[in-house]
């Protein structure tokens, strides 16, 4: 498939049933400017519908994954006013938060790879992912205070369940840098790779073939059990069984693995 351009910020290409979306602003260390925002979010609603695409892997060109907030940006007051950050453009999400929750809101699961600077906003948009390998160099950095604000780019829904409440208060607060090896330790990231775009496509080739209707039941089970309580989540885990019990996709990965072939699944 043709390598598809989002504001001339954020190229798509898709292969053997991955995505692979690359923050595409080198120059300027994939900051985030209006652009770029409007970017990540066309290329994450472009993703959601698209037939075929079994895992999608988000990275960044040049040097970093991305540095934030362009600091330029900031100086247009007009945009920062009024309900532009409280209003509810996209869903239960405003348009910078919707540009790190599209990632966690597509059906099949997004695996980041970071290398280089991931600060503030791209640190957030980073945490959208499902699953994240990380460069043990990468410098990353809760960076909102250090300019007067606070993280706001869902960063405190994303990191939920992996921070610890105290590390993530520490960080916040002082805005101190840390590294990839500490970034699993604190719970910002899952893996350590010295070559993380590597590890994160061989993984989504590898989630790309199983099968895609039970890769999304799981995500979905994973999203919305945090805020269940027990009898919700039983009944959630049997609804989804339901629909995928003796469906063709269910069938063909008993049949495939009792083979010990490759599965020939459909796309939902």
């Amino acid at each position: 498939m043709p390598e598809m351009n989002f504001h001339d910020r954020v190229t798509v290409t898709i292969a053997d049933h991955v995505a692979h979306v690359l923050l595409d602003r080198a120059d300027k260390m994939n900051a985030l400017d209006d652009a770029m925002f409007e970017a990540i979010i066309a290329a994450g609603h472009h993703l959601h519908n698209a037939k075929g695409v079994r895992c999608v892997v988000l990275s960044g060109a040049g040097r970093s994954f991305c540095a934030g907030l362009d600091l330029a940006s900031m100086g247009n007051t007009e945009r920062w006013g009024d309900d532009s950050l409280t209003g509810r453009t996209h869903g239960n999400a405003n348009r910078p938060q919707q540009a790190a929750m599209v990632w966690r809101k597509l059906p099949m699961p997004v695996i980041a790879a970071v290398h280089g600077v991931c600060f503030g906003g791209g640190l957030q948009v980073a945490s959208g992912a499902d699953i994240r390998f990380i460069a043990p160099d990468a410098r990353l950095a809760v960076m909102e205070v250090k300019w007067g604000l606070v993280p706001d780019m869902a960063g405190y829904a994303l990191w939920r369940g992996n921070v610890r409440d105290d590390v993530l208060r520490d960080l916040t607060y002082t805005h101190r840098e840390f590294s990839g090896d500490d970034a699993v330790r604190y719970g910002f990231a899952t893996h350590v790779s010295a070559e993380p775009l590597a590890a994160a496509m061989d993984l989504a080739r590898e989630i790309a073939g199983k099968s895609p209707t039970a890769v999304r039941g799981a995500k979905m089970l994973s999203n919305r059990t945090p805020d269940m309580d027990v009898d919700e989540i039983l009944i959630a885990e049997s609804k989804a069984q339901h629909e995928l019990m003796y469906s063709r996709n269910q069938m063909e990965a008993v049949r495939s693995g009792m083979e010990k072939r490759a599965g020939e699944f459909v796309d939902p």
